[in-house]
């Protein structure tokens, strides 16, 4: 399987904070990857390094290298850099004055698509990539804060996908769902992953053994541990993974 990001050195602060240690790591194209590890250990600094929104943080900094198909996206516009590698955030995020409808068609508007029809197509495709269609096909014109959680958390993959992206971040998209509406995303990853490259952080060891190809735990900003989902959670090769693995941490 075709490397799809590689991270070389990676180191990332806040002021004199440092989150991320000397990461190193190589994504594979069109699977699901895992960051697991404990709170604070610095999987969601990791993700946004990955689309280069750790920037946007007062006094946060990154040194070393992360490429996507061999190319550095730091030196790289990050507008388009935010344009291949979408972002799901924990939390359902729907722009809440804006219609079903808007909510996935906005950042094509942004990025200059003007042709109605086109903009039609995208936005029903995209809906029904994530099983949304069917359901709100007769409320495109409502709030998208009037959906579900679940239904909301979808829109905003709709809306990721939208932009036809190369990869997924997620940072615990199910985290604020109920378990049938969690097992739907779950489902949907999955699906998404013959597509599209999808990077997941999640603290569910249950979740991750469902729908992972790769695992890599992290403690304390640094990459302790990365392999097939399989090999990590059954049989992890250092003590501190285990530990965490069988909740007999700290």
């Amino acid at each position: 399987m075709a490397v799809k990001i590689s991270i070389r050195n990676l180191n990332a602060w806040y002021g004199n904070f440092q989150a991320l240690k000397d990461i190193n790591l190589d994504i594979e194209e069109r699977m699901v990857t895992a960051i697991m590890g404990p709170s604070g250990c610095g999987k969601s600094t990791l993700i946004r390094c990955i689309n280069r929104l750790h920037e946007l943080r007062p006094n946060a900094r990154v040194s070393g290298l992360v490429l996507l198909d061999g190319k550095d996206i730091y030196s790289m516009d990050p507008v388009e850099v935010r344009r291949k590698i979408g972002m799901v955030f924990q939390r359902p995020n729907p722009f809440p004055t804006m219609s079903v409808f808007e909510n996935v068609a906005i950042g094509l508007k942004l990025r200059g698509f003007k042709d109605r029809n086109t903009i039609r197509k995208v936005v029903v495709d995209s809906l029904k990539k994530v099983h949304l269609w069917e359901e709100v096909k007769d409320r495109l014109e409502i709030s998208g804060a009037m959906l579900s959680g679940g239904q909301q958390q979808r829109l905003c993959i709709a809306r990721a996908i939208a932009l036809k992206p190369e990869v997924l971040l997620m940072d615990e998209p199910t985290s604020a769902l109920d378990p049938v509406s969690a097992l739907k995303v779950e489902r949907l990853i999955r699906e998404l992953s013959r597509e599209y490259t999808i990077i997941i952080v999640t603290h569910n060891m249950q979740q991750a053994a469902r729908i992972s190809d790769r695992v890599a735990f992290l403690y304390m900003g640094r990459l302790v541990e990365y392999g097939p989902t399989k090999t990590v959670l059954e049989r992890p090769k250092h003590e501190i993974t285990e530990r965490y693995l069988t909740g007999r941490f700290g």
